[in-house]
């Protein structure tokens, strides 16, 4: 029997707010005192947030299970501090907080007059071999029309229930591009960081998210519809760990 792709789109005018004086956050998924049903986590993802922090200020959080943080700065770099280890992260980086539950993490804007702009990814790890760590990664936007690897997390069970992975890639208007899942059983959620993409031939604008699961032959492709066009994707795992 031929699979049958499922999707769930999750526009940006329609996602979740968190607001106060110093701090803006547009939330994908339910988040805080932001609860909708149809923004229950994709499997092992639990967040994806859009965040905005005004100068000089900052911001904490804590996790509640074993997670892996995933900070993405977009405009701007940032200072964080955290159970696992403290630093600056610049655009054309990422890092990947490995938190236990009950620890924390706290993300400061280190400019006078800048407002930052930064993606904050929540994925759940139920590994039983879980540490916490930190590890930062670079990248190089300069590389066009390709995905970037962002994080690998559990490397070495690419395979597994608990393996999961990110990238990101920068695109020309008309550029294509094709992605092939690691496992049957993964999903994946794509999130349009600027510009426009047909993904699976469905119109996604800039924060626009696409959630596909039981995806046919196991690919997925895209089409740039503007220059610059940046996009994140991420292999999730969809199975009860």
């Amino acid at each position: 029997m031929d699979r049958q792709t499922q999707a769930q789109i999750y526009l940006a005018d329609q996602r979740g707010q968190s607001q106060v004086d110093f701090f803006n956050s547009f939330h994908s998924f339910n988040f805080g005192q932001y609860v909708a049903e149809s923004r229950e986590p994709f499997g092992a993802l639990q967040v994806l947030n859009d965040d905005q922090l005004k100068p000089g200020r900052s911001i904490g959080l804590t996790v509640e299970q074993n997670t892996e943080v995933i900070i993405l700065p977009l405009v701007g770099g940032l200072e964080y501090k955290s159970d696992v280890g403290n630093g600056f992260l610049e655009t054309g980086q990422v890092q990947v907080f490995s938190l236990t539950g009950g620890m924390s993490y706290q993300i400061s804007n280190p400019y006078d007059t800048e407002v930052i702009n930064y993606i904050v990814i929540w994925q759940s790890n139920a590994s039983p071999d879980f540490q916490p760590g930190l590890q930062t990664i670079n990248f190089d936007l300069q590389q066009e029309n390709q995905l970037l690897p962002l994080f690998d997390v559990n490397a070495n069970q690419r395979t597994s229930p608990l393996s999961f992975h990110g990238y990101i890639g920068r695109y020309v208007g008309r550029a294509e591009d094709i992605y092939h899942l690691e496992r049957a059983s993964d999903g994946t959620f794509i999130f349009v960081l600027s510009g426009a993409f047909e993904v699976q031939n469905r119109l996604l604008h800039e924060r626009d998210g696409l959630a596909l699961s039981n995806i046919k032959d196991q690919t997925i492709d895209w089409e740039a519809l503007s220059n610059n066009a940046l996009l994140l994707l991420l292999e999730v795992p969809l199975d009860k760990l």
